[in-house]
């Protein structure tokens, strides 16, 4: 079974490699982590991601079910049949092993879309098939920041399996001012483990006015070691709109 928390678009990216593009959105419910630390508040005095709609359970009864690949790609397709395709969440990869899932990415795939997932990585998933090289791999990393332990939010098993195969994957980081010279020795610490792949940093922030607040530490910090900048388009343009 698919649990679905929205689907929407067409929009723009907002983050990552690919940020600006066009694309349709699918959100998929739940998560293994909270990440209470990222401080996003929700539900009086509850703190989490500013994905909570999507993790906390508290919210089952608005997720949506679907037993079937085809009603889901309908869905996609009547919002645009070009674009790009994001599978976020949550964790979509939580639903790696469920036939239906693989229908849904296998199709999109075989029509030549981009197809992004964005995931945190830390779920070790079988890819044996030939077409799963051409999903493009996200992999939003949790630090110290986001409030969960190491042993929780960092498997290299997981992410040396899916960096070997797939011919796409790059590694998104979380800024906060206040902890940046931490963040950033723990990401000279993963970088030592996968060398050649791309790292992109972004600015904390749930909304407009907490990424401007963000961004010029992610900016310098970007120059200072190379990385990648990515902005948070979607949330300067909207701020913690839905569906956008």
């Amino acid at each position: 079974m698919l649990y679905i928390d929205e689907i929407f678009g067409p929009t723009l990216q907002g983050e990552g490699k690919y940020a600006g593009k066009v694309s349709i959105f699918i959100r998929f419910a739940k998560c293994n982590m909270t990440c209470s630390g990222f401080g996003v508040p929700y539900d009086g005095d509850k703190q989490g991601c500013d994905s909570f709609h999507a993790v906390d359970t508290i919210y089952k009864n608005f997720w949506q079910k679907f037993d079937k690949a085809g009603v889901v790609i309908s869905k996609l397709e009547n919002l645009s049949k070009s674009c790009d395709v994001v599978v976020t969440g949550g964790e979509p990869l939580l639903y790696w092993d469920d036939k239906q899932f693989q229908k849904m990415l296998k199709y999109f795939v075989r029509k030549k879309r981009r197809i992004t997932i964005e995931t945190n990585g830390t779920i070790d998933i079988k890819l044996d098939k030939k077409w799963q090289k051409n999903i493009v791999f996200s992999i939003g990393l949790k630090l110290f920041n986001s409030g969960e332990p190491k042993h929780k939010r960092l498997n290299t098993k997981a992410l040396n399996n899916i960096i070997s195969y797939t011919k796409n994957v790059y590694l998104k980081f979380v800024i906060d001012n206040a902890k940046a010279n931490e963040i950033i020795k723990e990401i000279l610490a993963i970088q030592s483990l996968f060398a050649n792949t791309d790292i992109y940093l972004m600015p904390l922030g749930h909304d407009a006015k907490n990424v401007e607040l963000h961004s010029y530490i992610t900016a310098q910090l970007a120059i200072k070691y190379g990385y990648n900048y990515s902005d948070r388009t979607h949330i300067r343009l909207w701020n913690n709109e839905r569906k956008r």
